[in-house]
């Protein structure tokens, strides 16, 4: 059998032409999640400016956009045309790489969040110690901010956010480890939220794990280093910590990088503890249409990606007000809560998870 020259180059095409589809297909799921997660930090700066202005009773932000919305992206856009200085007796390398090394090691987090029924990213057996091992790495990039500022104020602040870092890590991993046990030793996302849905509402791991909730959602908040712990970059002692030396679009990352960090713990709130995209709600009709396992697959998507987001945007909104109405703690308190209160109380609600796992068999 002669085959052409012609239909030879035509298989070829075709195929380089299947090749460039493949990779398109497979870029089109990250790109629209970037843009989810970009739309999803504007909402929340706008939210911040709304609820800290409402508590301190005063106007936010009404010029910019329809009811100040635009506020956020004016801001960023000022960011971006500003000046980037970099400090003339600084380590440039390490100056330049912190905020990115920060900014990735977060974006990363969210390749494992199940947004709805079948919609992530990548489901992996291990997706929530993903999260963790991912998320440890952003301290690293503050603390090369820091000494590559050159500045006594930057590294402190890079100091003290490795040691919260690695304060708080621990009693998340534990509480995490409590969930996986409950689950047969399933670490994977979806799983998690498949185990609490066949439950309804009372199989929430809230209430299977209360204790685990009330001391991952602390830890969390300490993660992102949000008032009442963000001791890393405290204004009266250390007048920006890391981000100190930083202006421009490089100070934009690091402000980007915080309400993506406090977006994705909210997410794995969520996740791990209110059932994800499950609406289950006792002593409350829920019509059979919101049931996303009877639905087709878009709408049961779409459903269930606005379910997630509602019990997200409720975690945020207790984030931001205890943002707005609890004082700073000290560096000493902060060290005190995470060694001496939350890690005893993780190890031991492991070992009462693991004792009634051992006794149900």
């Amino acid at each position: 059998m002669i085959i052409d020259t012609t239909e030879i180059q035509a298989i070829n095409s075709f195929s380089r032409l299947e090749s460039v589809y493949g990779i398109i297909w497979m870029l089109v799921p990250i790109f629209t999640l970037v843009l989810g997660i970009t739309l999803g930090v504007l909402v929340i700066v706008w939210l911040e400016r709304e609820i800290s202005a409402g508590i301190q009773q005063r106007i936010g932000p009404e010029y910019a956009g329809p009811l100040g919305i635009l506020q956020a992206l004016a801001d960023g856009t000022k960011l971006l045309f500003k000046e980037n200085i970099l400090p003339s007796r600084g380590d440039t390398r390490l100056f330049s790489i912190g905020p990115s090394i920060a900014v990735i090691s977060i974006l990363l987090s969210y390749s494992v969040i199940p947004f709805s029924y079948r919609l992530i990213l990548a489901d992996l057996s291990i997706g929530v110690f993903l999260w963790i091992a991912v998320s440890s790495l952003a301290p690293v990039g503050l603390l090369m901010s820091g000494y590559g500022s050159n500045n006594k104020y930057s590294f402190l602040g890079g100091l003290r956010a490795a040691a919260q870092s690695i304060s708080y890590e621990i009693p998340l991993t534990l509480c995490v480890l409590s969930i996986s046990l409950r689950l047969s030793n399933s670490s994977s996302t979806v799983d998690i939220v498949e185990a609490q849905s066949k439950y309804g509402f009372w199989g929430w791991n809230l209430w299977r794990q209360p204790i685990g909730f009330i001391v991952f959602l602390i830890s969390s908040l300490a993660e992102c280093e949000r008032l009442p712990f963000d001791l890393p970059e405290a204004e009266e002692e250390l007048v920006a910590g890391y981000q100190t030396e930083y202006s421009g679009i490089k100070f934009g990352l690091f402000y980007v990088a915080s309400y993506l960090n406090l977006l994705v713990s909210s997410l794995f709130v969520t996740v791990l503890y209110l059932g994800g995209w499950n609406l289950s709600i006792p002593y409350i009709f829920v019509p059979e249409f919101f049931d996303i396992n009877k639905r087709s697959k878009v709408f049961g998507t779409i459903i269930g990606i606005f379910i997630t987001l509602a019990k997200t945007y409720l975690l945020l909104f207790i984030s931001i007000a205890t943002r707005w109405t609890l004082p700073r703690l000290r560096m000493d308190q902060l060290l005190n809560l995470g060694w001496k209160f939350l890690l005893p109380i993780s190890l031991g609600n492991l070992l009462l998870t693991t004792s009634s796992q051992l006794l149900s068999l």
